[in-house]
């Protein structure tokens, strides 16, 4: 979970519902749940979040191009003329806001319907004869880059485009597999002519598309109307949203811990679906390729014949990729540079012991260092006797101490955040007491938290490792640790949220009068911001480490600074804190320099974020057939390369802790899992280069 999430009941959000709803009259609202909960939606927003926002022309403009952006992604169905007509209300969401009226929005509804069932009879068309496979033409596949079509005439060809693109995709994907059949000189092995391969092709094109075409006529009234309160919420920043109870319902569940399934958190965009988190120690963690930022594009069972979920419903899509225990689902990705890949997960239970902090030993050419692997800043929230973070911190750094460590390394890369108070007391591990971060609210007053426990558990040579995908509370213990010049960050700049979100429950607004509506759903509401002892925010800037690694995505923009309307970074006064001295930053970042240099792997990271950057440059495909498939050849080509990264590193081991091994002695299965775990870690170039920094700091 990125940011502090807790629920709360707000009393002065009720009495202001109430008289907000009673002054307009019951009657009225009875025959109008939508007004309803666009009212209670503002008075949540109005009354809890940490900047409220004036209502006018510049917000109605806001919330119209978010809106209208959401409505027609691809810009496949509406045309430039129905934009210019709906563009009339640009200016006018605030005044019928005001006046409980939803003109532009029911207007928007009504043209988008429309032209989806205009659209369906195309496609149909088009796949009902050979295309040209030939002729010289490109398709832009980035919605953003496209533009409205004019005309009907030139709408279709942009449906055309479309089409022929998917068809190739799935000529290419036959045809490949028929290469590899043919290399392996099978003597069953019979090629299929290129019609049959094409037929089919287009077959399974069209049954993509009419299961698009049902899911687009499941979209309902109401998750038309929840995705306008939703252009209205994300227009205060990126993390404050609408959630009907069916959603609110399914957040829940995600975060109860143990579930069936592949263990990704999902969100869905105007295109699909997006992986928005990977959950440490589920099987899509464990397999290691599903990564946050990743488009979900079809779904198979198994072996089974995969379904296109462009455009379906979230919860349709998401009853796809769940399952039984032991039961395989493979996800056809698109790749944040734009690359296509299938990943194949083998559905569990998701296992909550790795979820909790652990630790291994690193051997680097004769110099022992401890190793933490803290997946995130988790707590007992439902006070039922579970794990608290900074706990097990402790526990792993006493184990690590007992085998005669000489430096430590904490890994918080992918550590999206969790709870605050874990925070303050994990960082109260390595220094004695002093402030940890401050908080604001939104009266301005500011909280500034301290570790007050004066025992110092680890005293040594001391790294944290982050990346681009360390949100919140990571981003908080890694800015105190360089505030206090305690230790040294190493990785990349991390995630740049610092802000704090709290749950208010609409049902607990509803005046009885109304309780038919229930249920109403929630508001997940932007209420504090972080900032680091220093005085700076982690708002959009992150943390920037004192030693930067390459980094595949280097040259491509990452974090909350992409994300749409984020809140502004500032400063408030400094903490009251000293630094610590001793160590040579200047020295440590000269040696890693210079080992970075003579590395092949760092060398080859480098070339890959090249890469990287021009394929997400790159969104227009060939339509020509073999144009398109010496573009995919080169791409598989280009990841060919970078396995000699998964290879051991010579000099450089990681193993389990002596006593962990005894523990799990009478448990193989898992001990043969932490095994494996232990053992990739030994191939990581990062942590190789953290324990040589590590090393140097002794």
């Amino acid at each position: 979970m990125s940011g502090f999430i807790s629920r709360i009941s707000k009393k002065g959000l009720i009495i202001g519902a109430v008289i907000l709803l009673s002054s307009f009259g019951v009657t009225k609202y009875l025959f109008d749940k939508n007004i309803i909960i666009l009212d209670m939606v503002f008075t949540g927003l109005n009354n809890a979040h940490y900047s409220p926002l004036k209502v006018d022309d510049a917000f109605s403009e806001k919330v119209y191009d978010l809106y209208v952006k959401r409505l027609d992604y691809s810009k496949k169905f509406l045309l430039q003329s129905d934009i210019d007509e709906l563009a009339r209300y640009r200016k006018e969401i605030d005044d019928q806001i005001q006046a409980q009226n939803h003109i532009m929005y029911t207007r928007s509804v009504e043209l988008i319907n429309k032209r989806i069932k205009e659209k369906e009879s195309w496609y149909k068309e088009i796949l009902s004869k050979p295309l040209n496979y030939n002729e010289d033409g490109e398709y832009e596949t980035d919605g953003e880059k496209a533009v409205y079509a004019k005309t009907e005439t030139e709408l279709k060809k942009e449906w055309e485009k479309m089409l022929k693109y998917q068809v190739l995709a799935r000529i290419d994907d036959l045809l490949q597999k028929q290469e590899k059949a043919k290399e392996k000189k099978d003597s069953a092995f019979t090629p299929r002519p290129f019609d049959s391969i094409e037929v089919e092709a287009r077959k399974k094109t069209l049954k993509a598309n009419d299961d698009w075409f049902k899911r687009l006529y499941k979209f309902s009234n109401k998750d038309r109307f929840a995705q306008y309160v939703n252009a209205i919420a994300k227009v205060y920043d990126p993390h404050t949203e609408y959630m009907p109870a069916k959603d609110k319902k399914r957040f829940d569940q995600s975060m109860s811990g143990q579930f069936e399934g592949i263990g990704a958190r999902l969100q869905a965009t105007e295109t699909g679906l997006k992986v928005s988190e990977v959950i440490v120690g589920s099987p899509s963690f464990k397999q290691g390729e599903l990564k946050a930022g990743d488009e979900i594009q079809k779904v198979a069972q198994g072996a089974g014949e995969p379904v296109d979920i462009t455009g379906m419903d979230m919860e349709d899509a998401i009853e796809l990729i769940k399952g039984k225990k032991g039961t395989e689902v493979r996800l056809t990705v698109k790749k944040s540079d734009n690359s296509i890949k299938v990943i194949p997960i083998i559905r569990d239970v998701i296992e909550m012991e790795e979820t909790y902090a652990k630790s291994a030993v690193i051997n680097n050419n004769n110099a022992k260092m401890g190793y933490i692997y803290l997946p995130s800043f988790y707590t007992d929230f439902t006070r039922t006797g579970a794990h608290h973070c900074a706990k097990d911190m402790r526990k792993e750094i006493e184990k690590l101490k007992a085998q005669n460590i000489k430096g430590l390394i904490i890994d918080l890369r992918d550590n999206g955040g969790g709870s605050l108070q874990e925070v303050v007391e994990m960082a109260g591990l390595f220094f004695d007491k002093g402030p940890v971060v401050q908080v604001k609210a939104r009266n301005n007053y500011v909280n500034v938290m301290e570790d007050r426990n004066p025992d110092v558990v680890y005293d040594g040579p001391l790294a944290i490792m982050v990346n681009h995908g360390s949100a919140s509370a990571s981003e908080i213990l890694a800015a105190a640790i360089q505030d206090y010049k305690r230790g040294v960050i190493i990785g990349t700049p991390t995630f740049g949220k610092g802000t704090v979100q709290s749950f208010i429950d609409l049902d607990q607004m509803v005046i009885p009068q109304l309780d038919t509506i229930k249920p109403v759903g929630s508001i997940k509401v932007t209420q504090q911001k972080f900032y680091r002892i220093n005085g700076g925010a982690t708002q959009l800037r992150g943390v920037t480490p004192d030693i930067l690694l390459p980094d595949p995505y280097e040259f491509i923009d990452l974090g909350e600074k992409e994300m749409e309307n984020p809140m502004p970074w500032d400063e408030i006064s400094k903490a009251n804190y000293a630094e610590f001295k001793g160590i040579d930053y200047m020295g440590l970042q000269k040696n890693s320099t210079a080992r970075i240099k003579k590395s092949p792997s760092f060398a080859l990271i480098a070339q890959e974020s090249k890469e990287v950057k021009e394929r997400k440059d790159d969104t227009k495909y060939s339509l020509n057939l073999d144009k398109y498939r010496a573009e995919q050849k080169q791409f598989r080509e280009q990841n060919k390369k970078y396995d000699v990264l998964k290879k051991e590193i010579k000099g450089f081991n990681m193993e389990l802790l002596t006593v962990d091994k005894e523990r799990l002695t009478g448990d193989t299965t898992r001990l043969g899992r932490e095994t494996r775990w232990a053992k990739n870690l030994s191939k990581d170039v990062y942590i190789h280069e953290a324990s040589n920094i590590v090393n140097d700091m002794k």
